[in-house]
C-alpha cells in the first residue's frame, strides 16, 4: 500500500486552473521527484499537500485513507513538513529559535524556555545533518544565504517528518553541501520517510530519486522508476522537444577581440587572470563554488574593481570603477542573485525592466510614460514574459519570468558590446532555460561578445565556444569544444590530474 497517494486532484484560482488533474502514489521510504516547467502545477500541488491551500477536487490519501488538509497545522499533525524555495526564517532570531519555533522546550511545567536544551536539540539535528559547525545560538542574519538554507531544511528535520517535501533545496548551496543533503535524504528514506523532491536540475533528480512524476499544464503526464526513464524522454515530456534541441547550434564566427583581460588580480580572491572574448563568441567560465569566477566577473563590471592588471574593451582601457561606468562603457551583467542584485522585488515589472535604459525614455530627466510602456511592452512580448499586468510587483512572477525581466532590463540598453551572464538559468525551468539559451546565442550571432559563467556543467558544455576553467582564483585550463568532456572539465576544476590534450591549453 502506498504511503501517500494523490488522486485526480485539481485547483483553480478565479476560474483559472492551476492544477487540472494530477495523480500519483509513492510508498514509504521512497524518494519521488516532481519535474516540470514553471506553471506545470508543482507549487500549487505542494501548497495543497502542506495545507497552504485546499483542492477543489480529488483526494489526498495517507496509508490508503482520505485525509483533509485544511491548513498547515493539519499537515504538521499528519507528519508532513515542507521546505519552500523561498526562505521563511526570522533573521533577528537565533538558529535554535528558528528551528524550534512553536516547539521550544520549557523547564518543567513553566513557560520559561530551557535555552540549554533548545541549543542542544538544534546542535544535535545540525550535527546529524552534517553541519556541526553551525552555532545554534548564532543569529540567522549572521549566516550566509547557503547556511540559512541549511537551517531551513534542519528546521523541517527537527520534527522527524513522515513526509518531507523539498522545493529546489540546492539552489543556493554548494556542491559539498548538496552532497550532505543527499546523504541525509537517503538516510531519511532508509528509515521510512517519504520524500518529494522538486528540482529543475535533472542531474540531481537522477542522483537522488527512486521515481519520477512529470507535470505539464497542471496534469501528471509521465511517471515511472528513474531507471526506466531516460533524460531524453523526461525532457520531451516536460517541454515537448528532444534533448538534442535544448542547446542552439554553434556558429563558429568569432570576430575581433572585444574584451581583453590581462594579469588581473585582487588580493587572495583571484590572481593573474588573462583571457579574451571576441565578437560573436560565447566564452564559458566554469569552476566550483569559491573558485573566484563571480569575483572575476564583478571586477570586469566594476562592482569590485581589481587591484592589479588591465581590462581593455575594443582596444581601449576599461578599468571601470563602478557598474554605472561599465554600463556607459557598453557592458551589461546579469548577476547570479537576481533577487538581491538584479531586481527591486516590490517594484513593478515596468519599473524594473526600464531601470537601466532611463536615457531612452527620459532623455531630459522627465519620464515619458508612454514611451517607457511601449519599450517595455515590446520586450515583454518578445521574451514571452507571463504576467497579469506590467504594473504588478515583480515579486509575484515565477522565477523564470523574473529572470526574463532582468534580461529585458539589459536588452533595452542600446549599444551593449559585452554581456556577462552569471548563472543565467539558476532556479528556472527547462523550458525557460531553452528560451534563455537561444537569447544568448542570438546575442552572440548579432556580434555581441558573451562571457557566460555557470556551475551547471551541461550548460557551459552545451553553450560555450571556448571554456575557461577556474580553480583557486586562477584560470587553470582553456578548452575548445572538441575537448568538452565532463570528466576533463571536472578534473581541472577540482585539481585532479588531467594532462593537456590537442587543442587544450593549460594555464
Amino acid at each position: 500500500m502506498p504511503h501517500l497517494a494523490v488522486s485526480h486532484i485539481a485547483k483553480s484560482y478565479d476560474g483559472n486552473p492551476a492544477v487540472r488533474d494530477i495523480s500519483f502514489e509513492v510508498a514509504g521510504g521512497r524518494v519521488l521527484a516532481l519535474c516540470g516547467e514553471n506553471g506545470a502545477g508543482k507549487s500549487t500541488l505542494m501548497k495543497m499537500l502542506s495545507g497552504a491551500t485546499t483542492p477543489d477536487a480529488g483526494e489526498i490519501l495517507l496509508d490508503g485513507k482520505p485525509v483533509a488538509i485544511a491548513g498547515p497545522s493539519d499537515a504538521m499533525a499528519l507528519g508532513i513538513r515542507t521546505v519552500y524555495q523561498e526562505l521563511s526564517l526570522l533573521p533577528h532570531l537565533s538558529v535554535a529559535e528558528n528551528m524550534l519555533l512553536g516547539r521550544m522546550p520549557t523547564r518543567g511545567f513553566s513557560f520559561v524556555v530551557d535555552w540549554p536544551e533548545a541549543n542542544r536539540i538544534a546542535a544535535r539535528v545540525l550535527a546529524d545533518f552534517g553541519f556541526p559547525e553551525i552555532d545554534p545560538a548564532a543569529l540567522v542574519s549572521s549566516l550566509s544565504v547557503a547556511r540559512q538554507q541549511i537551517v531551513e531544511i534542519a528546521k523541517a528535520l527537527v520534527a522527524e517528518p513522515k513526509i518531507l517535501i523539498l522545493d529546489e533545496p540546492t539552489a543556493v548551496i554548494s556542491a559539498a553541501e548538496a552532497a550532505k543533503l543527499f546523504d541525509k535524504v537517503r538516510d531519511l528514506a532508509a528509515n521510512g520517510t517519504t520524500v518529494l523532491y522538486i528540482s529543475h536540475r535533472l542531474e540531481e533528480v537522477y542522483a537522488i530519486a527512486d521515481e519520477i512524476v512529470v507535470l505539464k499544464d497542471g496534469r501528471s503526464v509521465l511517471s515511472g522508476e528513474v531507471a526506466e526513464l531516460s533524460q531524453e524522454r523526461l525532457i520531451n515530456a516536460m517541454v515537448g522537444r528532444p534533448l538534442s534541441a535544448i542547446f542552439p547550434e554553434r556558429r563558429g564566427t568569432a570576430g575581433r577581440p572585444v574584451l581583453e583581460v590581462e594579469k588581473l588580480s585582487l588580493g587572495e580572491v583571484f590572481q593573474d587572470i588573462s583571457f579574451e572574448v571576441r565578437a560573436g563568441e560565447i566564452v564559458g567560465m566554469f569552476g566550483l563554488v569559491g573558485s573566484g569566477r563571480t569575483e572575476i566577473a564583478k571586477a570586469i563590471f566594476g562592482a569590485t574593481p581589481a587591484e592589479d592588471g588591465s581590462i581593455r574593451l575594443n582596444g581601449a582601457a576599461a578599468d571601470f570603477a563602478s557598474p554605472s561606468q561599465a554600463v556607459r562603457g557598453h557592458v551589461a551583467m546579469l548577476t547570479e542573485d537576481r533577487k538581491g542584485d538584479g531586481l527591486a522585488l516590490d517594484v513593478s515589472v515596468i519599473d524594473n525592466a526600464g531601470l537601466a535604459s532611463f536615457a531612452r525614455y527620459a532623455p531630459k530627466g522627465v519620464i515619458d510614460g508612454a514611451k517607457r510602456r511601449q519599450l517595455v511592452g515590446e520586450k515583454i512580448r518578445e521574451l514571452a514574459i507571463k504576467l497579469a499586468d506590467p504594473a504588478q510587483p515583480v515579486r509575484q512572477l515565477s522565477g523564470g519570468n523574473q529572470q526574463k525581466v532582468v534580461l529585458a532590463k539589459w536588452l533595452l540598453v542600446e549599444g551593449i558590446q559585452l554581456f556577462i551572464f552569471d548563472e543565467p538559468t539558476r532556479g528556472v525551468d527547462i523550458a525557460t532555460k531553452v528560451e534563455i539559451y537561444q537569447m544568448i546565442r542570438d546575442l552572440a550571432d548579432s556580434g555581441v561578445a558573451v562571457l557566460m559563467i555557470s556551475s551547471e556543467m551541461p550548460e557551459v558544455l552545451g553553450m560555450a565556444d571556448r571554456l575557461l576553467v577556474v580553480r583557486g582564483g586562477r584560470i587553470v585550463a582553456e578548452l575548445l569544444p572538441r575537448n568538452f568532456r565532463p570528466e576533463t572539465v571536472f578534473a581541472h576544476a577540482a585539481g585532479l590530474e588531467a594532462g593537456a590534450e590537442p587543442g587544450e591549453r593549460l594555464h
